[in-house]
């Protein structure tokens, strides 16, 4: 991308294929309007400087060092060296390790994207993954060291490239039961339903007992609950051709494997 500096530079591994790629920043705070604390009475800028909260003295820098707290007021200190023996290597591969339907990523825990490029070397290998998942639209879940810790990235099709969004871990991830807990129970009757739909001009159709909105091209089931034709999951599908008319490149050979071995259903 040209005068924007990637923020990680690597391999994309999918079977036995792989191919040079590059991490640029999806979304940015650097247009946000920021603001100095200064002193009212000089008009200079104020500096922060940690104080112990005993003696209230300041702290220099070298003197500081991390610590985890077990106990109200105790802690265990932890050395530098530690840390950094904590930190995973990196092969700097971001390794498929599955695809999967789209649909089936809750974006809850999506974390943050970065548009993910090819280098000049392996734009074929890059084009015929990205064109494969989008034909099947499937996503590939697949793990790497970013930025000294082990993330795993959910990687999708996005116009001429693709994106890869770090995922949050499920520790990260609050449960919903107690955001919602305290909602009552409340049921709309179907006529209600209908009223409501039709003032803010979307569809409804009612399949099986079960109502479905059709808002577009976005289906939401009021239950949870696949509907009919609705429970279909796309499929990788290979037509039936004469296999001396048509000689598949190893390439997308290798892409088709892949897709096959790993695709979870």
């Amino acid at each position: 991308m040209a005068g924007q500096r990637a923020q990680w530079k690597g391999f994309i591994k999918f079977g036995e294929v792989s191919c040079g790629v590059a991490l640029y920043t999806a979304a940015s705070t650097s247009e946000r309007i920021t603001f100095n604390t200064i002193n009212k009475a000089t008009g200079n800028r104020v500096n922060r400087v940690f104080i112990d909260s005993d003696t209230e003295e300041p702290v220099p820098k070298e003197a500081q060092t991390k610590s985890f707290e077990i106990e109200n007021g105790q802690y265990i200190i932890i050395d530098p060296d530690e840390v950094a023996a904590t930190i995973p290597e990196s092969n700097k591969t971001l390794e498929v390790e599955a695809f999967i339907p789209c649909s089936d990523v809750d974006d809850v825990y999506f974390d943050k994207p970065y548009y993910l490029t090819p280098d000049k070397m392996g734009t074929d290998a890059f084009a015929a993954l990205r064109d494969g998942m989008r034909k099947s639209k499937v996503a590939a879940i697949a793990r790497t060291v970013l930025f000294r810790r082990m993330r795993t990235v959910l990687i999708r099709p996005h116009g001429k490239g693709l994106i890869a969004t770090t995922l949050n871990y499920d520790y990260e991830v609050r449960s919903s039961k107690k955001a919602f807990e305290e909602m009552p129970k409340i049921k709309i009757q179907g006529d209600r339903i209908h009223r409501a739909a039709r003032r803010n001009g979307r569809h409804v159709f009612v399949q099986d007992g079960r109502t479905v909105f059709l808002n577009g091209e976005r289906v939401v089931m009021l239950d949870q609950q696949p509907v009919g034709a609705l429970a279909a999951v796309p499929v990788v599908a290979h037509a039936h051709q004469d296999e001396a008319a048509m000689q598949p490149d190893p390439l997308q050979r290798e892409l088709e494997i892949s897709l096959g071995e790993c695709l979870l259903w």
